[in-house]
């Protein structure tokens, strides 16, 4: 996997890099060794790449996931867990990694589909498949990251729309979840789909339709307070279909290492840097319950566990750190687990939807889970448990604090359940710089410039382009 991975992206930059500057020449300007049409699967590999390494940085210039949930405190600078998006453009670096460097590499890859050669029908469709799956996911992340965005008119610049309109995030919902039911229902899981080319699932599809299904129970539960009907529909169906059942099924990139690290690996030791220990507010939280995770996750001060102030300057000597757990440099970046399914489940099944469970059986397998996969033994998961039993009353703070914790290194995934559950409770910091804690990240300011008129009417729809303006589906 890992020689896969720097061959395909390695050749992708290479061949991104050539440019044609005599086009009238064209005889001359014919390189059969570096094609100027990338196959299919090169730009899979380099969509994938770009996706998990960006939605997994704890990087200040990206997406600052890490930061809108207070896991992580600073040492260097407090910019970030101010809430300043403005001096180091993170609206604007996230933006351009989801639509140029990653959407814009599957629609490539869909393009450049249809003149290779293939197996067979059935593989051709499955490749197609993963595909569109792949695009769906990160249009997911940008209708959850930044609201009303460009949709149905985006990615068309070949057309000549060089300032797509931008569209109602509640419609994008809608035309998600179809695009969901459409392509899942094309997938032979009999079949072969990219095979080593797929740098998550190998070619897997029926581990592809359990992702696309988990992705429309995330758009589901988002679903909940504004359409319970449809939220009910659409995750019954989720289930129905065949979500992610296991750890092995969870949409999760393992770096190569060396030329392609894992993002955490970049930010915490290979930049060379200490900006960044966890947060009091994690640490506190685990350390009134016990929680053995710590001892996996953390490292002590004089044997305790000792957390940074969330919004101030903290001395990196005298706080505690992330361990190896999250340092290898091959290690896996999760955007969407089988612990979040099953804490989107035991949601699911307290608002009364059927999902073949109980709500705490479905809390009990996710938090069991995330012990067990962090090294953790079942025996002292099962004692955290009872110390620690679903509050069937006050599910929206135990399901919201549990799954806080359980996906401290799935950032953006923590976001969904901490804005849609109001659990945990943030708290400003003195010095941010905005007047609450982000529940949306503002637009780029490129497009204030390169798209005005249509961002501007974004603005003005969605109430104003500010990181506290809520997404249609936060009401509470």
């Amino acid at each position: 996997m890992k020689k896969i991975l720097n061959k395909l992206v390695i050749g992708a930059l290479a061949a991104i890099s050539l440019t044609s500057c005599q086009r009238d020449l064209l005889s001359l300007n014919e390189d059969p060794k570096h094609p100027s049409t990338l196959p299919s699967e090169t730009h899979l590999a380099m969509g994938q790449q770009q996706f998990f390494y960006y939605t997994h940085t704890g990087s200040v210039n990206f997406n600052n996931y890490r930061f809108f949930v207070q896991q992580w405190a600073e040492t260097t600078y407090t910019d970030e867990t101010n809430y300043d998006l403005v001096t180091r453009n993170q609206p604007r670096n996230h933006w351009n990694r989801m639509y140029v460097y990653s959407l814009n590499n599957y629609e490539n890859a869909k393009k450049n589909l249809p003149a290779e050669a293939v197996n067979s029908p059935a593989e051709r469709t499955n490749k197609m498949a993963t595909l569109e799956i792949s695009q769906i996911v990160v249009w997911e992340n940008l209708v959850n990251t930044y609201g009303d965005i460009p949709y149905f008119d985006a990615l068309k610049a070949g057309e000549g729309n060089f300032a797509p309109k931008y569209d109602d995030d509640k419609a994008i919902y809608t035309d998600l979840l179809a695009r969901i039911n459409a392509v899942v229902s094309t997938i032979d899981e009999g079949a072969q789909g990219y095979g080593t080319g797929d740098l998550v699932y190998g070619g897997d599809m029926t581990k592809w339709k359990h992702l696309a299904n988990s992705v429309k129970l995330r758009l589901a539960m988002n679903l909940a307070d504004t359409n319970a009907v449809a939220a009910k529909a659409a995750a019954e169906s989720a289930i129905a279909g065949g979500v992610i059942s296991s750890d092995a099924e969870s949409y999760t990139l393992h770096f190569a290492g060396g030329t392609f690290n894992n993002p955490i690996f970049d930010d915490l030791v290979s930049s060379g840097r200490n900006d960044f220990v966890p947060s009091e507010k994690v640490i506190n939280m685990m350390n009134a319950k016990n929680d053995p995770r710590r001892a996996e996750w953390f490292t002590t001060v004089g044997g305790d566990y000792v957390g940074g102030v969330f919004g101030s300057l903290n001395p990196f000597n005298g706080k505690s750190h992330l361990s190896d757990f999250f340092l290898a440099s091959d290690g896996p970046a999760a955007y969407l687990s089988y612990v979040e399914v099953l804490f989107m489940k035991a949601e699911a099944a307290q608002r009364g939807f059927s999902v073949g469970g109980t709500a705490v059986s479905f809390y009990n397998g996710a938090v069991t889970e995330s012990m067990i996969s962090s090294g953790v033994s079942s025996a002292d998961a099962a004692t955290y448990l009872a110390a620690h039993p679903y509050d069937a009353v006050n599910w929206k703070k135990s399901i919201g604090e549990e799954a806080w914790i359980a996906l401290f290194d799935s950032p953006f995934a923590a976001w969904n359940f901490s804005r849609r559950l109001d659990n945990p409770v943030f708290v400003n910091p003195p010095g941010s710089k905005i007047d609450g804690v982000p529940v949306r990240m503002p637009y780029s300011d490129q497009e204030y410039v390169l798209n005005k008129g249509n961002v501007n009417a974004a603005a003005s729809a969605i109430g104003g382009d500010k990181a506290t303006t809520k997404l249609f589906w936060d009401v509470n």
